[in-house]
């Protein structure tokens, strides 16, 4: 478990589900820009910022290439982290191909499970959430095809220019991988994070579970003192948590 101790009046801010690059790079560049100037606003006040995958729509990473693009918001996280800020990554469905180029350019530390947290007496577990709980095993079956050590080292082999281009028609087009069936609420009793929390809970108790991957904004209590938190996104919903150092709650940016 990792433990963060917060200064006086500073706060941890959770993001997810920008896919930046889709539909296509123009169309994505004024969500882009609007999410730099959130990450400008909460600067002044931010203890940690955690980024729960799928900041972009596709990723990955070449041994000397990355996709082109994106240069607001790395160079924001990178002025970020250089100012001393912690920021940590968690992979989700359309960046798990991500290595070490965080971590080596920008020192954020990427993580491709959910970690457990610490904070001023509160515990987190903090992720995106695909593939976990019960069921979607569409997903699944697909995303140990991708992880897969042999299917990544054929992908590589691939120019960037072929390889980058249909890996995005893909993610757009492919409801597995683009989640365009999982933004529909579906009740507390069927919402398989939902379930895999209270799994979670039988173990290990839990302040506040923090996923993304849904893109539906929630707030679930989940009984003994335990909150389910999903961020929604930064497509329709804008939305992000922010823990104060005593709750955990969702918030629409400005």
């Amino acid at each position: 478990m990792i433990q963060i101790e917060l200064d006086n009046n500073k706060k941890l801010y959770f993001a997810s589900d920008n896919h930046l690059g889709a539909p296509t790079s123009a169309q994505s560049r004024p969500r882009e820009l609007k999410f730099v100037h959130w990450l400008d606003t909460i600067k002044t006040d931010a203890g940690a910022l955690f980024l729960l995958g799928d900041l972009f729509d596709f990723w990955f990473e070449y041994r000397t290439v990355v996709p082109k693009g994106f240069v607001r918001v790395l160079g924001k996280l990178a002025e970020l982290r250089d100012s001393g800020l912690p920021i940590f990554f968690f992979v989700g469905n359309h960046d798990l191909w991500m290595s070490d180029y965080f971590e080596q350019e920008l020192d954020i530390p990427v993580y491709h499970r959910p970690q457990a947290f610490l904070c001023n007496g509160k515990r987190f577990l903090i992720g995106h959430g695909d593939g976990l709980g019960p069921g979607d095993k569409g997903y699944k079956r697909m995303k140990k095809i991708f992880t897969n050590p042999l299917c990544k080292w054929l992908f590589r082999w691939l120019h960037p220019d072929i390889g980058v281009r249909l890996a995005q028609y893909l993610s757009v087009k492919n409801k597995l991988i683009s989640g365009a069936e999982d933004v529909h609420f579906l009740g507390e009793d069927n919402e398989w994070l939902v379930q895999y929390c209270r799994r979670k809970l039988q173990t290990q108790h839990y302040d506040y579970f923090l996923f993304g991957h849904r893109h539906l904004p929630m707030t679930i209590d989940l009984g003994g003192e335990a909150t389910y938190i999903n961020t929604g996104d930064w497509i329709h919903y804008y939305t992000y948590a922010v823990f104060d150092g005593e709750v955990c709650q969702l918030v629409v940016s400005d």
